[in-house]
C-alpha cells in the first residue's frame, strides 16, 4: 500500500471519530451533570477531549488545511442534523408512541439551541486552534508537540466554552448570568485540566500514525529502483 492511501486511511479513520464525537456531543448535550458538587456542564463536555486530540493528530500530519476542510464537513452536518430534528419536532407523534410529542421536544428542542451555539463557538474556536496551533509549532521548529497542542487548546476552547454554553443556556434562559459565568468558568477549567492530562495520549497517537505511515523496506526499495 502506497504512502497515499495509507494518509487517506488515517484521514477517513480521524475524521469518522472526529465528526461522530460532534454530533453526539450536540444530540446528548441537553442533559446537565454536576462535576465534583462544584458546577454544571452538559455531559456532551465528556466527548470533547477526543476532540482534542483528534484536532490535533490531524493539524499535525494534514496542515490547516485538513483541519479548516474537516471542520467546515463537520458544520454541514451539525446543520444537517438540526435540519433533520427540526423536521422530527414538527411531525406529531401517534397517541400509541412510547416517546410522545412533549417528551421528544424536551430532549431535542433543547439540543436545537446547543446546535446553534456549537455551530458558531466550533468555527470560531476550530479556526482559532488552527492559527495558535501553527504559530507554536513554527516557533518552535516542529518541536515540543506538547506547547503547541495544548497551547492551542487553552485559547481555542476559550472562545468555544463560553460562546456555546451562552447561546445553549442563556438565551433559552435555563441559566441566569451569574451562573453562566460560573459554570462556563468551572468548564472552560476541566477543558484545560483534561488537555493536559491528554498529552501522553497525544504522543501516542502520533506515534502510531508515523508507524503506520513510515515507508516499509519494500517500497523504499521500489522506489530507489
Amino acid at each position: 500500500m502506497d504512502l497515499n492511501k495509507r494518509k487517506d486511511i488515517v484521514f477517513i479513520v480521524l475524521a469518522g471519530f472526529f465528526i461522530t464525537n460532534a454530533i453526539v456531543a450536540e444530540l446528548i448535550g441537553g442533559k446537565l451533570i454536576q462535576f465534583f458538587g462544584l458546577f454544571t456542564q452538559s455531559i456532551g463536555i465528556i466527548l470533547w477531549p477526543v476532540v482534542f486530540i483528534l484536532t490535533d493528530l490531524i493539524n499535525e500530519h494534514y496542515g490547516k488545511q485538513g483541519v479548516k476542510k474537516l471542520t467546515y464537513i463537520t458544520i454541514g452536518l451539525i446543520a444537517y442534523t438540526f435540519i433533520l430534528i427540526s423536521i422530527g419536532l414538527n411531525i406529531k407523534a401517534v397517541d400509541f408512541s412510547p416517546v410522545n410529542d412533549e417528551n421528544f421536544r424536551i430532549v431535542f428542542g433543547q439540543s436545537q439551541w446547543i446546535i446553534v451555539g456549537s455551530i458558531v463557538a466550533f468555527l470560531c474556536s476550530q479556526l482559532v486552534d488552527v492559527y495558535v496551533f501553527w504559530i507554536f509549532r513554527n516557533r518552535t521548529g516542529g518541536k515540543m508537540i506538547w506547547l503547541r497542542a495544548t497551547g492551542s487548546t487553552v485559547v481555542s476552547q476559550l472562545v468555544d466554552t463560553f460562546v456555546v454554553q451562552y447561546v445553549a443556556f442563556v438565551l433559552p434562559g435555563k441559566w441566569t448570568m451569574d451562573e453562566f459565568i460560573h459554570n462556563a468558568s468551572w468548564g472552560y477549567s476541566f477543558k484545560l485540566i483534561i488537555a493536559v492530562c491528554l498529552i501522553p495520549f497525544i504522543y501516542l497517537g502520533h506515534s502510531v500514525i508515523n508507524k503506520f505511515l513510515k515507508p516499509t523496506t519494500n517500497q523504499v526499495n521500489n522506489t530507489l529502483t
